[in-house]
This record gives structure tokens, sequence and C-alpha cells, in this order.
């Protein structure tokens, strides 16, 4: 890139000072905060437009990089078909087409498909939209969906009769995650959210009423306490659950009776997590109960209570027992040992249980779509940096394992010519960190660039998984490496906690002495190794961007939650008090010390910054966009180097970047672009 004939935009300094525990801090770019001033869009728009300016180069590289992601892509393809009842159903893509198409037919007759829902469809005429969840009726008769098109992740329902193929009810607004059908095919259960965009309410709606004829099924007033609900596979029960960070709660209402009431499985009592699941006359607990890794109990699903369980699996301290499948005859346990998914088959039918075996060393496992509870197939998702998405199913009766479908890359792509490899890294207190790498070797020869990607934070597993996309950059002869830094939940509930609250700093630790184990190892060049990290990860990207700037050759921040002391001390924004539980309440002095000691906003000092791309999203509930907006605002008064910071924020998005897959590659063909022009490699390695 070369420097552009205008200047970087420079944000206004307008006086605002924060006084907490008796400490003032300046924040003259607080006034960001204010969607609503002019001022604020006129300096997105001039960072937009300064970085559009700035990249300009890249465009040829840009279509280049475009056109390799797209020519990976089996563009008109389709999902395995997904046996209900009597029907089977599937999901379609096809060229030139932004979004899926959603069909069925009946069972063993594709010939009669029928369409069940085009999203192109619903998306023409907007900039941005998203579908939020879907729902067929117990009589395969009503169709339920929700939509997004703004990016705010609040949603509209519409039901569709499939019979008549019209709308029955429309209209209903300012939805949250969750969509649920009642067995009579005329009841759904939703969730609605409070002002701080927290899930907070469960709500009884009778398709075609009024939405001042709902009822409130189930309402949450503590706010660290997010609401939820699903279905068991049983179809004899809804499910109501209430979570906070570390504490949970859940209530059952019986499908068949859907004006009952709620039936509370087990009290909340704090720290303590339960998931359930129904099989036949039990329910089936997952509980950290005097297990810090978790443990498997049953209890008779009348009597549900705390002391009723009976133990089926015993605490295995680093062996993470993560979820419950559940079948009539059989249940599958999902677990993590050493970094790596176990799957874990307990057949009752045959008294007799074992792991599925793995055809790879690290890989990513976990169930799929397995709609029906009375089967003996159980049907799994692999995958591995080398390993596009593959599924599984297996017989329980025969133990015959039939690959289903792995997804096409298309193009002149041979799978053989990449590698992955495990490897880890040694922190100074003596805890070992794992790597997951990927490269090709016919083009790496000796020490090359590399792509590090971080996360680190709310017990997420960062997967080791394929992506087409990514073979751009491993064809140039860089090196990929996801690292698995504590606070995330690849080796069980110590190593989240050890990376949370007052621990926060090994997250970043870990993050540069993975980065330096590649060096120390030969694997990477110590210049050449660009960072990358989005929301929670984008907090990492702002940490290691002011305490090891020096480290790489340029950092992308993506969504990044870099105003972090500020946000938590704002409970009217979306999320604030339910993370408390993940950062710290910076109401009490002991968490505002320790906050303040890594926010990236905070701590920015006069000092040489590499080169940066962030990313923000004007309707972005998650991490408000005023947060990378400020902290680039102010990068722009610290930095003493010639580099250059880059500040993208779509206007008409939120969290998850643009809608469409059209629009998602183009938007990843701009950040490999930039990294590309960090790592001065445009063109295809030939050795």
């Amino acid at each position: 890139m070369i420097a552009p004939e205008n200047p970087a935009p420079i944000a206004p300094l307008k006086p605002h000072v924060r006084t907490v525990h008796g400490i003032s801090q300046e924040d003259p770019w607080y006034w960001l905060r204010n969607r609503d001033d002019p001022d604020t869009l006129i300096y997105l728009e001039a960072e937009n437009k300064y970085a559009e300016e700035i990249t300009a180069p890249l465009e040829d590289l840009r279509t280049i990089l475009f056109d390799e992601i797209k020519s990976r892509v089996l563009e008109t393809d389709q999902s395995v078909p997904v046996p209900k009842g009597d029907w089977e159903y599937q999901v379609r893509t096809k060229e030139d087409h932004a979004y899926p198409v959603h069909v069925r037919w009946p069972r063993g007759k594709p010939t009669e498909e029928q369409v069940l829902l085009d999203e192109n469809a619903l998306a023409d005429g907007n900039d941005y939209f998203a579908l939020g969840d879907l729902a067929i009726s117990h009589d395969h008769r009503m169709l339920a969906y929700t939509f997004d098109t703004l990016g705010n992740e609040e949603y509209e329902l519409v039901v569709i009769d499939l019979e008549s193929k019209q709308i029955v009810d429309a209209g209903l607004k300012a939805l949250s995650y969750g969509l649920v059908w009642a067995n009579d095919a005329h009841t759904l259960f939703l969730v609605r959210s409070d002002e701080a965009s927290r899930p907070s309410t469960v709500i009884r709606h009778k398709v075609g009423s009024t939405p001042d004829e709902d009822t409130i099924v189930f309402e949450e007033h503590d706010e660290r306490f997010w609401v939820g609900i699903g279905n068991t596979r049983s179809e004899k029960y809804v499910v109501v659950g209430s979570e906070s960070k570390n504490t949970s709660e859940y209530w059952l209402i019986d499908a068949d009776h859907p004006d009952s009431m709620p039936r509370i499985v087990e009290p909340r009592s704090d720290g303590h997590e339960y998931r359930i699941n129904h099989q036949e006359d039990y329910l089936l607990i997952v509980t950290n109960d005097g297990a810090s890794d978790f443990r498997l109990v049953q209890a008779p699903v009348d009597a549900p209570g705390r002391n009723n369980w009976t133990e089926i699996i015993s605490h295995h301290p680093g062996t993470r027992l993560e979820d419950i499948d559940t079948f009539e005859t059989f249940t599958v346990v999902s677990q993590r040992r050493d970094a790596v998914p176990v799957l874990l088959v307990i057949d009752h039918l045959r008294d007799r249980s074992f792991e599925i075996e793995m055809d790879e060393a690290v890989y990513d496992s976990a169930a799929g779509a397995n709609a029906e509870y009375r089967t003996r197939q159980f049907r799994y998702g692999y995958t591995s940096m080398v390993t596009p998405n593959s599924t599984y199913q297996l017989d329980l009766d025969t133990l015959q394992r039939e690959l289903l479908k792995q997804q096409p890359i298309t193009g002149d792509v041979h799978l053989a010519n990449y590698q992955t490899e495990r490897t880890w890294a040694n922190a100074a207190d003596g805890k070992r960190i794992p790597i997951s790498l990927v490269w090709r070797p016919d083009r790496v020869n000796g020490p090359a660039p590399t792509v590090i990607y971080g996360y680190g934070s709310y017990e997420a597993v960062m997967p080791a998984s394929f992506s087409s996309a990514r073979l751009s950059l491993l064809d140039r002869g860089i090196i990929f490496a996801m690292t698995h830094v504590r606070g995330g939940g690849e080796l069980g509930r110590d190593w989240y906690d050890d990376g949370r609250l007052a621990n926060k700093q090994n997250t970043f630790t870990d993050f540069a002495v993975c980065v330096r184990h590649l060096v120390d190892s030969s694997f990477s060049k110590a210049d050449q190794i660009v960072a990358r990290g989005g929301s929670a990860g984008g907090l990492l990207m702002g940490v290691i961007a002011n305490q090891e700037p020096d480290l790489f050759a340029g950092i992308v921040a993506e969504v990044p939650f870099v105003d972090n002391v500020n946000t938590m001390l704002d409970p009217s924004i979306p999320l604030t008090v339910t993370e408390y539980d993940e950062w710290g309440d910076p109401n009490n002095f002991d968490a505002f010390k320790w906050m303040c000691a890594y926010s990236p906003y905070e701590n920015v000092i006069s000092q040489n910054y590499p080169p940066m791309l962030i990313t923000a999203g004007l309707n972005d509930p998650r991490v408000q966009y005023w947060e990378p907006a400020k902290w680039v605002a102010k990068l722009r008064t610290a930095n003493t180097s010639a580099n250059i910071l880059l500040l993208k924020t779509e206007m008409g998005a939120g969290h998850g970047g643009p809608s469409g897959r059209y629009n998602a590659w183009r938007d990843e063909a701009f950040v490999f672009a930039f990294i590309l022009d960090c790592l001065n490699g445009s063109e295809p390695s030939k050795s």
C-alpha cells in the first residue's frame, strides 16, 4: 500500500472525564457513542473513505483472491437430506445466488420436491438479510421463521401454511433467538429481549393472534441471566433455560399441553451449571455438581431434582464432558480430551459403549443433524485443517460407518498437498499451550510467513477445522496457526478459569508465547507474522498491539471488544451485566484495577504500532461500533510509526459483517489482501 493523497482522519477531541473509584481518566472520544451526532457518521464515513483510498492499490489482488475463493466452492450444492417423519428436508445453494433455499420431499420421493423458503427472495431489496430461526410444526404443515434486515439481531416472525402457501401470521417483532412449536401445531414459544438487548422473556403465541394476546410464560429479572428455549428430540417437552456465565436453571413445558405451567428441573444455586436431555422415563443431566469438568447423571422425569440424581459417568479431571445427545435406545456423549473432541456412544439396547474412531490425530467433530428420536442411525460431522467438512452416519447395529458427504472443493486443488500438525508452546508458569498448524510443504522451505489466530474467552473452543478460503494463503507459502490459549475451553474448565477475570492476562501472554514458540521452532519468520482475531479475540489483538507490537508485521482486529472498561461500567449497553462473570464488574475496585491494567483503549501509548486493519459494524449489538472507532482515534494520536491504521465500518450490518456468501467472500478477500500486503506476498509461491 502507498501513502494516500489525503491525511488520515483525525477525530475531534471533545472534553469528557470519567471518574470511577476516585480515579479520573480523560476520554476525549466519548462523543463517538452518540450515533445521532452528525460528527459521528462524518468520522466513520471519513475512515471508510480513507480505507478505500489507501487499499486501492490492492484492488486487483482482492479480485484475484475473491475469484480464488469462489472457484473452490461448488456454488450449486445441497446438504445431506435430513429425514423427519414422512419427510426429508434439505438446504440448497445455487450459482449466483447469495442465500440458500430450503426444500423438502415425501420420504423416498425426491422427485416430488417442494420449496419451503427461498432466502434470496426474502433478501431481495435489502442491503442486509439474516435468517434467525426456522421451525416446522409437529404435523409438518406449518413453517415459522424469523428474520433480521439490519444486523442488530432483532428478529421478526412469519408463519406460512405449507398446504395453502399462505402467510397466516406476520409482524411480531423485536424477537431474539429461539423458536419452538408445541405439538398442537398452533402454539409457538418465542423469546423477547429487554431494553439492554438481553433475552429475558419467553412468550406463548397462538398463530394468527395479536401480540397483545401473547402470554408471558417465563420472565428472568436477574440481569446476569440470559433466557433460551428449545425442545427435546423426543418431542415430549419444550425446554426453557436461564443461564449466567456460571449458573443455570431449566424448566419443562409439556409439549402436548402448551398452556400448562413450566415445571422446574433443579433450582439454581450460584456456580452450579447443568444441561438436560430427555430419554424415555428419565432426564439425562450434564452437571458440574462436585465435578469441575462435569459428570453425567440421570433422574426420573417426574422427580428430576438433585436428590434423585444417579451417576452415569463420573468426573474425570482434564476430560471435559461438554454435552449429550439422547435417542430412544442410545446416548452420545461429547467430550474433549487433550484439546481433541471425543464422541462416546452408550448403546442401551446392546449394553455396550465405545468411542467413535477418528481418522486423524488433530481434528474437529460434533453431532450432526439428527432430527429423529426413534432411530439406530447417528450422524456426526468431521473436519480437520486438511479435510473438508464431512458428514458421517454410524449404524448402531452393524457399527458400519458411512461417509454421506464431504464438502466438494472445486478447481485445481489437491488436498494431499497440505499438512497439519499440533505443536505445544511452554508458558513461563509451566502450562503447555496447544497450537494447530496447517501449511503446504511444497511451498514452504524453512521458516515461513505466518498468520496466527487467537480468541481465548467464554470457554469457546477454536476448532482445528478446514477452510477452503484459507488455501489462498497456504498456496502463497504462508503457514496458518490456530492458538488454543487460556480462556478457551480446549483443556477443561481450569483452562477457562485460568484465562478470565483476574487471570485474563494469561490469555495475552499465552498468545505471545505461541508466537515466540513458532519462531524458535523454525516454523515462522520472526519479522513476517500477522495476528488476527475478532470480538473477544479482537480484545486479544488490542492488548498484544499495546504489549507486544514488535512481534507482528500486521494485526487484523475484527469488531474488537477494546473499550471494555467503559462498556462494563455502563449497564444500559447490551450484554454488560451478563458479562460480569467473564471480565469482572468494574464497580468493584479490584476488578476495575485488573481490567484497566490490560484494556486496549486505556493502554494505548506513544510507540511504534504495526500496520493494523480494524473493523466495526454500525448496528452491532455485541460490540458497539464506537469501541473500535474510539480505539482507532486514540491510536492515530499515539502511533509513532508510519505504519497504516485502517478502520472499516459496515454501515448496514452488525457483528457478523455483511450478509450473503458473496459479500462474505469479498470481505475475506479484503482481509487477505491486507495480510498479504503486510507479508509482501501477493503471488502464489512456487517453491
